[in-house]
């Protein structure tokens, strides 16, 4: 199989919600033809991106959404190992988490999925998670990018609360603060002062990208 057909084949799989396993075909195709590590990254986003766009247009579920990230996933494990041998740095560190009182996961799934696609070092701190947690997880992490999700309205007084302790931690001005979620906005992130509300998955991963090229 030609290097393209084999990476045109990633892709496929993962607009396709194809398993793990069929998928790997692909992968290890597209290796044996000489593609690059950065080459299947760059299929799997390709992949990601249409998914992201399907939901967007309502033709793609949370079903869709799911599967396809945790392929995704999949595919940037079984490659890491190749960018850690060739010393590939990574583009900078998020870490993200949804915040106490919310236990929705697969947004945040599938955006870390892209950020490690674009090679970002994602620290994913899970669900229903603290005030406090978050705010530990700055001190000893050092991230480019704090991401905080959630889909109830519960949500925005945590996420506020996550915010001010960071400005009374002296910590605000050392890390972005990313917002995204069906209860919150960008207007709710203006009045929190967070930096910036990520409307979907492929706009987060742009955000992130742009304050770390920035830098």
């Amino acid at each position: 199989m030609e290097k393209d057909q084999a990476l045109d084949g990633v892709t496929r799989a993962i607009v396709d919600c194809m398993p793990l396993d069929e998928t790997k075909g692909f992968v290890t195709e597209a290796l044996n033809a000489d593609a690059a590590p950065l080459d299947i990254v760059d299929a799997v986003s390709a992949g990601l991106e249409t998914v992201g766009a399907r939901y967007e247009a309502g033709e793609y579920f949370l079903m869709e959404l799911t599967l396809a990230g945790s392929t995704a996933a999949g595919i940037m494990d079984l490659i890491k190992p190749l960018f850690d041998e060739a010393d590939i740095p990574l583009k900078g560190k998020v870490v993200f988490g949804t915040v106490a009182g919310d236990l929705h996961y697969i947004g945040k799934d599938v955006v870390i999925a892209m950020l490690r696609s674009q090679r970002f070092d994602v620290i994913d701190l899970g669900v229903d998670v603290s005030v406090e947690t978050f705010v530990s997880a700055v001190k000893e992490e050092k991230p480019d990018v704090l991401a905080l999700s959630g889909l109830l309205t519960i949500v925005k007084e945590e996420m506020k609360q996550v915010v001010d302790t960071l400005r009374t931690e002296g910590l605000r001005e050392t890390v972005k603060v990313m917002i995204g979620g069906r209860a919150v906005s960008q207007q709710f992130a203006d009045e929190i002062g967070a930096d910036a509300f990520g409307a979907t998955a492929v706009e987060g991963v742009t955000l992130c990208s742009s304050w770390v090229e920035g830098d």
